[in-house]
Parts: structure tokens; C-alpha cells; sequence
């Protein structure tokens, strides 16, 4: 056990000697992220050009295609660089960092589908009233009050974190793990130990809340109308499902993963879960938008037809 004085630096364990194959992993691994990076803005770029799209759930999907691309350079630059490192150690302020980044990020998607979930609630609930409830300003302030909730949950979990000394540096994971990082603390409060649930109640439970109840009255309201307008709602709400639907299932297995002994799971299956929030659901989240008509009209013209 180390001198809590010493700790300047964790240690990634979970990606230990993977010897020549970690010139398959970098590649695959690079040119993922880049096809992420050019898949997201693609599609920004298509909706700022095209003013048809300059509608409230179209600004909302640039938000969060703007926050696809922040978490995934949370993460790939670090993993693609530790892949050609023998010790695989993170400084504490880079380490923080990431960890920072990536929870900011999750919340933000969190909070960015539960907004768009509203906006379809009105879209199909209060369709006459639609241009008054989502205008383009509060759309903007939707978009302004995600960040700042967003940053002001990590800003609460972190400063939990920055106060602990630490007695090790060995974190099993591929990345900085906030749970992890805690059961490195020499000496850990009541608070330290469930810091990272209270982050998890905002984070995930009240925004998944509120797009269930979203759902369930788009739901009712689909019941009780004509097949045309049920298929229009299906079509415009299935993205959005889609995502979060991946989206709660990347972050049970992260939970799972850092807070449950998974000693049956083979290790690699085990490190691929853990990251699979972040290899899928940047990918996942344009490619399910070409689902919409008028976004896969927009790219066609952008992509083949500038006039």
C-alpha cells in the first residue's frame, strides 16, 4: 500500500500486455472514433445548412450530436494512447479530467433525450400549440439549462473526490472510473461511498423518469387516434427510443461492472461491456436520425445534389 503523499498517477490495469495485436486494436479503435467524429458532423452540418431543418427537435438533435463527439474524445485519445504505453499510468488532474468528462457528457445525453422526448410530447399531445410551447428561444434555454444541470451534478460529485488522499493507484478498468477511484481513498465517508448513486439518481433516474412519462401519454394519446397519426409519432419517437433504450443499458453494465464482483465474466468481455456506452452509443445515435424522412431528404442534397 503506498503513502497517500506518493499517489501522483493511477494506473490502468485493465489493459495489460496485449503485445503486436495492439496494432489490429489502435487501428480499429482509430478508425472507429473518426468514423464517430465524421458520422456526427455530417449531420450538424446538414441541419445549419438546411433551413427546413431549423426546427426545435432538430436543434435539439445538433446538441446532442455536438455531445456525441465531446464523449467519445473523453475517452478514445486516452485508450489510443495507452495501447503503446508499458505502464499505462494516468497524472491525477488528466485522470480527473476524463472521469469529468465522461459523466458530464452521460447527463447531458441524458438530459438532451429527455428534452426531445418533451418535444415530441408536445409535438403530438398539443400539436396547436406547438409553435408557442417550443419556440426557437426556449429551445435555447432548454439546451443552456441541460449543460448547466449537467455540469452542476459532476461539480458536486467531484468535489466529493477532490478532497480524498489516496492509499493505491491500481484502477481495473480501461479508463478512470469514479467508483473505483473512491475505493482507492485511504478513509471513505458515508457520503464518498454513495456520491456516485446521488450522481447516478440525477443523472439517470429523474431524466429516464421523465421520458417514460413522456412516452407512456404520447403512448395513450396514439391509442386513441386515427393509424396515419400513430405511424407519424412512431416514426418521429423510434430514434429517440432507440437511444435511450441503448443508452440505460450501456450504464447498467458500467454499474454493474464497477460496483458488482463479475469474477465469471471473462475479462475482455468484461472490459468490452464496460466501455460499450461509449463504442455504441455515438454511433448508434446519428445512424438511427436517417429513420427520418426529412433528415435522409437533407443528406441526400448535401451530400449529392448541392443544387
Amino acid at each position: 500500500m503506498e503513502n497517500s503523499t506518493e499517489v501522483m498517477s493511477f494506473v490502468l490495469a485493465a489493459y495489460g500486455n496485449i503485445g503486436e495485436v495492439k496494432y489490429l486494436y489502435f487501428s480499429i479503435m482509430l478508425l472507429w472514433y473518426i468514423s464517430i467524429c465524421v458520422a456526427n458532423t455530417i449531420l450538424i452540418v446538414v441541419i445549419y445548412m438546411d433551413g427546413r431543418l431549423h426546427e426545435p427537435m432538430y436543434i435539439l438533435l445538433c446538441n446532442l450530436f455536438v455531445n456525441e463527439i465531446g464523449a467519445s474524445t473523453s475517452m478514445y485519445p486516452l485508450l489510443l494512447s495507452q495501447m503503446f504505453s508499458d505502464t499505462h499510468e494516468v497524472t491525477l488532474p488528466w485522470c480527473f479530467l476524463q472521469m469529468g468528462y465522461i459523466y458530464t457528457s452521460t447527463s447531458i445525453e441524458f438530459c438532451s433525450l429527455a428534452a426531445m422526448a418533451y418535444d415530441r410530447y408536445v409535438s403530438i399531445c398539443y400539436p396547436l400549440h406547438y409553435n408557442v410551447i417550443m419556440n426557437t428561444g426556449r429551445v435555447g434555454m432548454i439546451i443552456l439549462l441541460i449543460w448547466m444541470y449537467s455540469f452542476g451534478n459532476f461539480i458536486f460529485s467531484f468535489s466529493v473526490v477532490i478532497r480524498l488522499t489516496f492509499c493505491g493507484n491500481v484502477i481495473d478498468k480501461v479508463f478512470c472510473d469514479y467508483h473505483l477511484i473512491i475505493k482507492l481513498a485511504c478513509s471513505v465517508s458515508i457520503l464518498n461511498n454513495i456520491s456516485d448513486l446521488l450522481f447516478a439518481f440525477v443523472t439517470i433516474v429523474i431524466p429516464f423518469s421523465l421520458i417514460s412519462v413522456s412516452y407512456i401519454k404520447i403512448l395513450t394519446v396514439c391509442l386513441n387516434t386515427s393509424k396515419e397519426n400513430t405511424q407519424k409519432a412512431i416514426t418521429t419517437c423510434t430514434p429517440q427510443i432507440v437511444s435511450v433504450s441503448n443508452l440505460f443499458i450501456g450504464c447498467m453494465f458500467h454499474l454493474v461492472d464497477s460496483r458488482l464482483d463479475v469474477a465469471l465474466v471473462p475479462d475482455k468481455v468484461r472490459i468490452i461491456l464496460s466501455v460499450y456506452l461509449l463504442i455504441c452509443q455515438p454511433m448508434i445515435t446519428p445512424f438511427m436520425q436517417f429513420y427520418l424522412l426529412k433528415i435522409r431528404q437533407s443528406c441526400k442534397r448535401f451530400l449529392f445534389n448541392r443544387k
